[in-house]
């Protein structure tokens, strides 16, 4: 069974630091780009980061310079590590991959930044 699996959420305060790791796992012939999103209360998913096979990245504006998304090929895993987290930032964050040719989805885990 493919799955994608996340790690590393949690509460910090603003201006905090945390890192994001979501490993895929099953029978895995192909992974297209892998990207984090993230939901808010009320708001609607929205893409934080992506990485491409070749490893070319896009970001949204509201994370450019704070966020690095990169990937592990040998441990099909792919990180976000967050800087200077804002409470804006709150949100459920869901990692995304296309895996032998469908799409995957991570079960979510939890961002909290306090003011």
């Amino acid at each position: 069974q493919v799955q994608l699996v996340e790690s590393g959420g949690g509460l910090v305060q603003a201006g905090g630091s945390l890192r994001l790791s979501c490993a895929a796992s099953g029978s895995i012939f192909s992974i297209n780009a892998m990207s984090w999103y993230r939901q808010a209360p009320g708001k609607r998913r929205e893409l934080v980061a992506a990485i491409t096979s070749g490893r070319s990245t896009t970001y949204a504006d509201s994370v450019k310079g704070r966020f690095t998304i990169s990937k592990d090929n040998a441990k099909n895993t792919v990180y976000l590590q967050m800087h200077s987290l804002k409470p804006e930032d709150t949100a459920v964050y869901y990692c995304y991959a296309e895996m032998n040719l469908y799409d995957f989805w991570g079960q979510g885990t939890q961002v909290t930044v306090s003011s």
